[in-house]
């Protein structure tokens, strides 16, 4: 199903961890809420009750957790949330602004974990009935930063925050690859740019969501147009949502 033909709209916020996804989708959603638009604040994991268990199983567990299982463990949470949060609310006509969402499986899981990272989008999108954003915004930060970030903002770390600078690397190295195969759906953005800044940009490119929104206008059904280069020109392509 294309954008234009849902309801709603579906936009997601990635990024390593302290690359200040938090701070960009509260602004966001003030924007949105100003200009009478009812917005749905989500993450994962952690969206819904059954997810805010898994939660605290794949982030704060003390004991291993191998990476398959890891993997399944996100893929059960996305299954549950979509299907009793978000699909509702993009149905209902609102604006969904998550934190984080399969891109994040295939960058951790994928990547991080050294899992196949096809296998793990293919899990990731069966769990979710093949739901894709109309956006993604990647706020994109050398892991070194990030880490300086985060030590100076808390004292307790989950179990992939405290992975080693190399997992983290890798992270990085696959949002970057996955923003260049679609460029339709991707804003990337320098996360050390200043916050005011960056909103500016995230606003910009929302706006032209909305705008064809009530157009009507539309790339060719079911596929992410081609094109771009993985930033805001990039993005500017209609984006396509599976269904």
């Amino acid at each position: 199903m294309t954008a234009a033909a849902a309801s709603g709209l579906f936009i997601t916020f990635e990024g390593g961890d302290g690359s200040g996804k938090s701070t960009q989708a509260a602004l966001l959603t003030d924007w949105l809420e100003e200009g009478g638009r009812t917005v749905v604040r989500s993450r994962e994991p952690g969206g819904t009750d059954v997810g805010n268990e898994i939660r605290e199983i794949v982030l704060h567990h003390r004991g291993e957790i191998t990476p398959r299982a890891e993997a399944l463990l996100y893929a059960a949470d996305r299954a549950h949330h979509i299907a009793t949060k978000i699909r509702p609310a993009i149905d209902r006509g609102d604006i969904v602004i998550q934190d984080r969402y399969l891109d994040s499986s295939v960058a951790y899981q994928g990547a991080g974990r050294v899992l196949d990272a096809t296998q793990v989008r293919m899990l990731s999108l069966w769990a979710a009935e093949d739901l894709l954003p109309d956006l993604t915004i990647l706020l994109d930060l050398d892991e070194t930063r990030a880490r300086g970030r985060l030590d100076a903002a808390r004292t307790r770390y989950d179990r992939l925050e405290a992975e080693a600078g190399e997992f983290h690397a890798r992270v990085r190295a696959a949002y970057l690859d996955l923003a260049a195969a679609e460029p339709g759906r991707f804003l990337v953005l320098d996360a050390t740019e200043p916050v005011e800044r960056i909103a500016e940009r995230i606003r910009d490119r929302v706006g032209t969501l909305l705008a064809r929104e009530g157009s009507g206008a539309t790339g060719a059904g079911g596929a992410t147009e081609a094109g771009g280069d993985g930033g805001e020109t990039g993005s500017q392509d209609a984006v396509s949502r599976g269904r």
